[in-house]
């Protein structure tokens, strides 16, 4: 029987992700001691928003949960508190920033936690605070019409990618001598054990005690696979081996790893790594 083997929440775009036993699952995404994944991002200072593909260092910014807090480390760098309260209705505090096609109203951060972080990666920068009056709507051609939400990630509000998978890709990376990757260079949100390689991508449902989810889309994957989660390095990338086999004729030959999923049923319930799952294929 397949499991749900890991669950892990990205409080901040782009920076480490928080490795979790139990989470509660939302149709934005996961959430946990109510910080929602991807609730916050860097921005530059034209309000444009920050990823490892330009910023790799971005990975070694860590965020913990400590007592209804989310604290951030780096590495030299004394731990910087974010408040986690919503922030007060306070119109100057509200910014436009883009991400992606997407431009949405966000709240700016404190001064405080700008220089933080614009010190953590070594260039100017805000952080940002999805607003929770707005609604950043995921691609209805891949939502089947449906009508779904999502905070500051890519565009769909869960990332699911099997443990056969990235087995399956490792294996080919040691066919040409090369290390293999940690699951975490991929960012999953819900890890899958007990299937085939890639049965996610033709799973028409995952359902998970209560919890009923649709994948959506085919991930595109860009070069953050190549970046050291650890050390915020940039590596071998894996694209040039993922090329050869995981060229999707539905994304016009982008290379995909993972499927972006969305909630059907079960907003609210919690989701604990143990968990069996039911994949009903969608042939």
């Amino acid at each position: 029987m397949p499991i749900l083997s890991a669950l892990n929440l990205y409080p901040i775009k782009a920076c480490a992700g928080i490795p979790l036993q139990r989470a509660t699952v939302t149709p934005f995404g996961l959430m946990s001691e109510g910080i929602r994944d991807r609730e916050w991002m860097l921005v530059d200072e034209a309000g444009h928003f920050l990823t490892q593909r330009e910023y790799p260092a971005l990975a070694r910014i860590v965020p913990r949960l400590r007592d209804g807090m989310l604290v951030v480390e780096a590495p030299g760098m004394a731990p910087f508190a974010i408040p986690v309260a919503p922030m007060a209705a306070d119109a100057a505090s509200v910014v436009n920033v883009t991400i992606w096609e997407d431009s949405v109203p966000a709240d700016e951060c404190s001064p405080q936690a700008a220089a933080w972080f614009s010190q953590a990666i070594g260039v100017p920068c805000r952080l940002v605070r999805f607003r929770r009056q707005h609604a950043r709507p995921a691609s209805e051609k891949w939502t089947q019409g449906r009508a779904v939400r999502t905070l500051f990630a890519d565009g769909f509000p869960l990332l699911a990618i099997s443990e056969a998978s990235l087995a399956d890709l490792n294996q080919k990376l040691q066919a040409q001598a090369r290390a293999p990757l940690p699951m975490n260079r991929f960012r999953p949100n819900l890890v899958i054990d007990g299937v085939t390689p890639f049965e996610e991508d033709y799973a028409a449902t995952i359902r998970v005690g209560a919890v009923l989810l649709r994948p959506a889309k085919p991930c595109p994957r860009c070069p953050v696979p190549s970046v050291d989660q650890e050390t915020g390095i940039p590596g071998p990338d894996p694209l040039d081996i993922l090329q050869a086999y995981r060229a999707n004729p539905l994304l016009d030959g982008a290379i995909t790893f993972g499927m972006n999923v969305y909630l059907l049923e079960g907003a609210g319930q919690v989701l604990e790594v143990g968990q069996e799952c039911e994949i009903e294929l969608a042939f």
